[in-house]
């Protein structure tokens, strides 16, 4: 165990992000009051769009530091529609701080919380939990902005597939397998590819293949990202560890997400080997931002992934109970109360799901 209290940079960011971060600072100020064995260094920092408003740039060197002498970052949400840089492209800073620290495994959970709203009636969903893995530092996201647009005729665009980037997020999947099949999962890991068409995808799909001869009391499987697609709304519980492309596991993240509830449901990791981001898979969402209406469920569950990080880090057992507590506290507020956030058009806001969730904290 670590005899030293873990650093952690916290970015609201833009839109609804400073709602939902509040949210998640006060869940987390309540735990500390509980329990004492954990500590906490808590820096508090502004990037993204605004910042780029008031400062010129969205990520600035001293935050880059911070985050590099840091063990972990929760983030709000980053980036609006109408600010831009000079040449019209995006302001992402999330994007850009998987570049600069290797962030390579994208963490996404997928699970319907006991009482939560679904699109689907099958009696099976209420057993839904499995997680997608993204590789988040290459495929088409590799060389973005890179594009090029000929006589305003052919447009084209780059997917980069590496053999060391493929094979660590291979290994972070089946890793992660092993883990969950101690806790009663069933230790399958799928790869979702399009190798019958791309060659980048196929070479994709040898490197998953040679990766699961390491971990042979891990099942294996491949897909077709289409059947894939398809699958994920049929018998999405026949899923436990998923990993993907970049891009293809940025749309099926938010499929996932569909299924239990929405955006406002699904939290997420960006982890490297020695720095993570945790935040929320929802945008800034700009058109309800200061109307009380943002769902700050997957900020919150967001903190659990940066506890249960911490832990695993050498923190100690304290930073997983204290994610355990988190998580049961809004398993209960849906279990309980039945919560109805706006995104599934129900009345529950920001400051409703909040209450619930403190009161079972």
């Amino acid at each position: 165990m670590l005899q030293r209290k873990p650093r952690i940079v916290v970015l609201a960011g833009d839109g609804i992000g400073p709602e939902v971060m509040n949210c998640a600072m006060s869940v987390l100020r309540k735990l500390l009051s509980r329990v004492s064995d954990i500590e906490i260094d808590i820096l508090q920092m502004d990037a993204g769009a605004n910042s780029y408003l008031q400062t010129g740039t969205a990520l600035s060197e001293k935050v880059i530091e911070c985050i590099s002498n840091s063990d972990g970052v929760l983030l709000g949400a980053m980036g609006l529609p109408n600010v831009r840089y000079p040449d019209g492209t995006e302001i992402i800073p999330q994007i850009e701080l998987r570049k600069i620290f290797s962030l390579y495994a994208g963490v996404r959970p997928i699970r319907l919380l006991p009482g939560a709203i679904t699109p689907l009636s099958d009696v099976r969903v209420k057993s839904l939990d499995f997680t997608i893995i993204r590789e988040s530092t290459e495929g088409l996201f590799a060389h973005m902005n890179e594009g090029k647009v000929e006589n305003n005729q052919v447009a084209e665009d780059k997917l980069e597939i590496t053999r060391e980037a493929s094979e660590r997020v291979f290994d972070f999947a089946f890793r992660l397998a092993e883990n969950r099949k101690k806790l009663g999962y069933p230790g399958k890991v799928t790869c979702i590819d399009k190798a019958n068409v791309f060659k980048s995808m196929a070479f994709f799909r040898q490197i998953f293949e040679e990766r699961a001869v390491f971990f042979p009391n891990i099942i294996t499987e491949v897909q077709y990202v289409d059947a894939a697609a398809l699958n994920l709304v049929l018998r999405p519980w026949d899923y436990d560890v998923i990993v993907t492309e970049n891009m293809f596991g940025d749309i099926l993240s938010d499929l996932g997400a569909g299924l239990i509830g929405g955006m406002g449901m699904a939290p997420s990791g960006d982890i490297g080997d020695k720095i993570a981001v945790f935040q929320p898979s929802h945008g800034t969402a700009p058109d309800i931002a200061g109307m009380g209406k943002a769902n700050p469920t997957a900020m919150i569950l967001s903190l659990v992934l940066l506890l249960e990080w911490l832990s695993n880090q050498g923190f100690g057992e304290a930073f997983n109970e204290g994610a355990k507590l988190v998580d049961i506290a809004v398993c209960k507020a849906y279990q309980k109360k039945t919560l109805f956030p706006y995104e599934v058009g129900g009345n529950d806001g920001t400051q409703v799901i909040l209450n619930q969730i403190l009161e079972y904290l």
